[in-house]
């Protein structure tokens, strides 16, 4: 995890209470690249994110509000050029909104905790749930399991 949480106060990777601010706020608390992907519905170029072949074991947050979103175990290679998986970490992590947009009919992925925009999902990923969750690196925060276990760990010694 990285830049993203320093002067941001919903930053959370425990808190599931859902976020609401103002266009304004997001603005002032984001860095530029994660608020034109978060709250433009933007899209990096592919190729171009670090999480694309990235193959550490851990969580994928939202960069926006520290929601979890991914296990890296359902991580795989889509050769789509953004990092893919087929499932998210739970039913409510992630919102299903129809995205009409630039003269196709998909499926947008928002964050469950804060709306962010993520990507979309497809119906063309492998299986256990045939699906493609084609998320946009940005977006995205990462932490090592070992890191999170050892967090975790220091906090209930307290």
């Amino acid at each position: 995890m990285d830049s993203t949480r320093k002067n941001n106060p919903v930053y959370s990777t425990t808190d599931t209470a859902r976020v609401t601010m103002t266009e304004e706020e997001w603005k002032k608390i984001l860095p530029a690249e994660v608020y034109y992907i978060a709250r433009q519905k933007g899209t990096e170029r592919p190729w171009t994110s670090k999480f694309e072949s990235f193959k550490e074991t851990g969580t994928y947050y939202c960069a926006a509000c520290g929601n979890a979103l991914f296990k890296s175990d359902t991580k795989f290679e889509s050769g789509c050029g953004w990092p893919s998986f087929y499932e998210p970490i739970s039913k409510g992590s992630i919102i299903y909104t129809p995205d009409n947009t630039h003269g196709m009919e998909r499926t947008e992925v928002q964050c469950g905790r804060c709306k962010a925009h993520l990507g979309h999902v497809f119906d063309d990923g492998p299986p256990p749930t045939g699906l493609r969750y084609c998320i946009n690196g940005v977006i995205l925060d990462f932490q090592k399991a070992a890191d999170a276990a050892k967090q975790y760990k220091e906090k209930t010694n307290q």
